[in-house]
């Protein structure tokens, strides 16, 4: 972290203050230093701040070197996001290049207060600006028991060469704080309450916001039927109204990702009002499903009339008032939705959402939008809403068949390619292949600087408490929870394994110790339990 002192500095500083090695009260400077070390930040609006700057260098490092994309998994608790990062740091040793994301779909589904819901802007709008706060109070605290353990070895350090490799390991210490990329949804209302909602998100610590430019109250998940766009001007206010959001609060850096749904939306709620050809509302109001207008279709009374190309038309309207617009008529729609945003509304990356995972699609539309607006980037949601084993068997079925590799009875033709028995097959291995690739392909083909998948701490919290369910009521009992996960956890070294050091407790003895010295009652003496794990 940049603003973050090194431990000599901050020691000296204190020492400057206090020369005698203590403060009123008999309050150790080291004691002082350690603290302050966990404690780097004093308010969430400061990681806003920093994470921007983070994400600013990770775009300016992709656009270099498209290997550099980023990645993020969806998080519904501050406890997932802590132990994906530790996982992360785990892995690589490092956490740069992760991020959190936080899914409206699963603040709706599993984070308010009304019960499962689906994803359709029916929680409430604190919901998710709470969950932000809540997954950097996480990540912090895993940097305070870090921490901790680094200071308990320095205390312990029997020599000067041990007590400096160990100061050092306390200065070369990398936080577990990422970016997080949070959902506004389509902004909760219309641009003012975008802009309100907006700032609370910021003050949590969010340094990216995702909106997206469908209507607030007719708001569907992206991956359901029924969806219903705005007008692109509606849409560029609300870009404005976010990116006025961070400018206030000091986040000069932060990032605005403009989500298009219009792949898959055929209604629009209004018609928007052109001031002139070929503006914004124009090239919007082109796309709508519209009748001529004849002695046998004549305007009727309460219709609207549009004059397109030299003659009036009237636009197809539903009983619920609301406006098709021509079949087939998406990707051209999101290609425009995309240059819109980035060169009107002055959004830093884009999100289309798709209804298939095919990188030859999404490096279409992306060339495309890129001839108006160079540099354009892209999120993309990997999402669990797509059958991912079917669909990558089906496009390499396709392509063999085409390139003369297999005869049209060598593998199924639908969804039985989903059978266990094609796994180990060499089209069911090319798939998986391709599922290997498939991040790296639409990132240096594709545009796309960041990897998410919105919904997977939802799945696989189902999928484990499935798995444990089966085995501990049925015949394995105690075996079941032992073989699944404690062993798993001792095994890979998950740290979550010593539960107790997890959430803390050693950071309370630490801190008894502070201030109470040898009269401290401390949890981790020899009936801890948590030894037993000692030795992994």
């Amino acid at each position: 972290m940049a603003h973050r002192k090194p431990y000599a500095e901050l020691r000296a500083d204190a020492l400057a203050r206090y020369p005698e090695g203590q403060a009123p009260g008999g309050v150790s400077v080291d004691d002082i230093v350690q603290l302050k070390l966990q404690n780097t930040w004093d308010t969430h609006l400061e990681i806003a701040r920093e994470m921007a700057h983070v994400m600013r260098a990770d775009m300016a490092a992709y656009d270099a070197d498209s290997s550099k994309f980023t990645q993020s998994l969806g998080c519904w608790s501050g406890f997932h996001a802590q132990q994906m990062i530790k996982a992360v740091k785990r892995l690589r040793g490092t956490a740069k290049g992760t991020y959190v994301y936080l899914s409206g779909w699963m603040v709706a589904g599993l984070r308010n207060r009304w019960g499962h819901l689906p994803d359709q802007s029916m929680h409430e709008k604190t919901a998710v600006a709470d969950l932000i706060a809540e997954i950097y109070t996480s990540l912090r605290q895993a940097d305070e028991v870090a921490l901790n353990d680094l200071f308990k070895d320095l205390r312990a350090a029997p020599t000067d060469a041990a007590r400096a490799e160990a100061i050092a390991a306390i200065d070369a210490f990398e936080t577990h704080v990422v970016p997080i990329i949070a959902d506004i949804d389509a902004g909760f209302g219309n641009e003012h309450a975008t802009y309100l909602l907006a700032k609370e998100l910021i003050k949590a610590g969010a340094c990216a916001l995702q909106i997206e430019n469908q209507v607030s109250d007719a708001k569907q998940c992206g991956h359901q039927d029924g969806k219903v766009t705005v007008p692109r001007e509606d849409f560029i206010e609300k870009l404005r109204a976010c990116r006025l959001a961070f400018e206030e609060l000091g986040v000069e850096d932060g990032v605005i990702v403009a989500r298009t749904d219009s792949l898959g939306a055929g209604l629009t709620q209004k018609v928007p009002v052109s001031q002139a050809p070929g503006d914004l509302a124009a090239e919007y109001i082109k796309w709508l499903d519209t009748e001529a207008i004849s002695e046998a279709n004549p305007i009727r009374e309460g219709e609207l009339a549009l004059y397109q190309r030299g003659e009036f038309v009237k636009p197809r309207r539903l009983p619920n008032g609301l406006f098709p617009f021509k079949p087939n008529t998406g990707r051209a729609r999101v290609i425009e939705d995309c240059i819109a945003s980035l060169n009107e509304g002055g959004a830093d990356l884009l999100w289309i959402e798709t209804d298939t995972p095919n990188v030859d699609e999404i490096a279409g539309m992306v060339a495309e939008i890129r001839e108006k607006a160079p540099g354009a980037k892209l999120t993309y949601n990997n999402s669990p809403s797509f059958n991912w084993t079917l669909n990558l068997r089906k496009q390499v079925r396709e392509q063999w068949l085409a390139e003369g590799k297999i005869a049209e009875g060598d593998y199924p033709e639908g969804n039985e390619l989903m059978k266990a028995e094609f796994d180990d097959t060499d089209l069911g291995l090319e798939a998986d292949a391709r599922l290997r690739a498939f991040q790296t392909d639409i990132a240096a083909r594709a545009g796309v600087f960041h990897n998410l998948i919105t919904l997977p701490t939802f799945h696989l919290t189902a999928k484990a408490m499935d798995e444990l369910s089966h085995g501990y009521f049925g015949g394995d009992k105690m075996l079941a929870y032992v073989a699944t996960v404690q062993r798993a956890e001792i095994r890979r070294g998950i740290s979550a394994v010593k539960h107790q050091h997890e959430v803390g407790s050693d950071l309370g003895d630490s801190f008894k110790e502070m201030v109470g010295g040898d009269r401290a009652l401390k949890a981790g003496g020899s009936a801890n339990t948590m030894n037993q794990f000692a030795a992994e």
